[in-house]
């Protein structure tokens, strides 16, 4: 069995460690010692025998990746290839594997002058953290930005990162804001409302607590032609897919709990189950889906990435502190 912390570890101690999640409410952020170097490909996990690859690749992609991967592994260093390293050549993962090893030389270097609590290393900006891990040429037909300092960052990245996906980027120059050109601010302040519609004239009600998000399916203007148990499970059917979408939309993370609208055949739930599950596929953000229980709700975990679009966009409110009531203290 492993060693107890305190047989490990003693007060006073300079360890290296690396923040894995941010601090989200009354949570502290989490830390690992077992520190990993992202890059374009591959993600270098120094003085470590982990090993791996994407399971998003297509097996055949899969091993050929493999045999690139064990000839350009470096000694005494795990390695893990990313989705993203679809289609790469070798000499492309070899200049990542390249980038990370020189990275990581220096986090060596600063970690023997430094003095605890000393920040080594620090992922790049937001912008180029999202192009080295979302970009590609499968999922994006192109990335658009009105800001010159944007268009810039981004270019000279790709330029030594991923010259093929260059065209790709373009620099937006037309009367109006890009997010006002492809209506992103409406799209931000549709992703922050209560009340999603469905295409049947259902919705989907979304609520934050400090546990968990609750999510109440319901019929609405949604009537159908045939039976009930039909115009339910269509209902049903319509809001497992924007639930997928909302969840990834608005980055919610930790335990859902969904109350679909009661259906009286197992087969219905089923399909139902089977929808959310499939939909849920599509995101890149790992989760589980349980089964529906005697009460009619649907348990989802899905694994909590940030703090969401909500929190990103909003603060407490001040009078009521976030319970959405004020108290009176007189009775009615």
């Amino acid at each position: 069995s492993p060693p107890r912390i305190e047989k490990v570890l003693r007060p006073g101690q300079s360890v290296l460690v690396q923040v894995t999640k941010d601090p989200i409410g009354g949570k502290g952020a989490r830390l690992t010692a077992q520190i990993s170097v992202p890059g374009r490909y591959l993600v270098l996990v120094p003085n470590s025998d982990v090993t791996g690859i994407s399971r998003r690749l297509p097996e055949e992609e899969r091993k050929r990746l493999k045999a690139i991967y064990k000839k350009i592994r470096p000694e005494g260093h795990g390695l893990i290839v990313r989705t993203a390293a679809e289609g790469a050549t070798e000499e492309q993962l070899l200049a990542d594997l390249g980038r990370l090893l020189s990275e990581w030389a220096e986090i060596e270097k600063r970690a023997k002058k430094a003095k605890a609590p000393a920040l080594l290393y620090e992922e790049p900006e937001l912008t180029v953290r999202v192009v080295r891990d979302l970009f590609t040429d499968e999922e994006f037909r192109e990335l658009v930005t009105d800001s010159p300092r944007v268009y810039q960052i981004v270019t000279d990245y790709l330029r030594q990162a991923d010259p093929d996906l260059l065209p790709k980027v373009r620099l937006h120059e037309g009367p109006l804001p890009v997010f006002e050109e492809y209506h992103i601010v409406e799209q931000i302040h549709k992703g922050l409302d209560r009340k999603v519609w469905l295409p049947s004239g259902g919705y989907i009600v979304i609520d934050r607590t400090e546990a968990l998000t609750v999510i109440d399916v319901n019929t609405g203007k949604s009537v159908g032609k045939t039976n009930l148990e039909e115009t339910v499970v269509n209902t049903n059917l319509e809001a497992a897919r924007e639930i997928a979408r909302q969840l990834r939309l608005r980055d919610i993370g930790g335990m859902i709990v969904i109350d679909f609208i009661d259906m009286l055949l197992e087969q219905n739930k089923k399909k139902v189950i089977e929808t959310l599950r499939e939909a849920l596929a599509q995101d890149k953000t790992r989760s589980q889906v349980f089964d529906i229980s005697p009460l009619g709700l649907l348990e989802v975990t899905r694994k909590r990435v940030s703090g969401g679009l909500l929190e990103a966009f909003s603060e407490t409110c001040p009078t009521c502190e976030g319970r959405g009531v004020l108290l009176t203290y007189d009775a009615k």
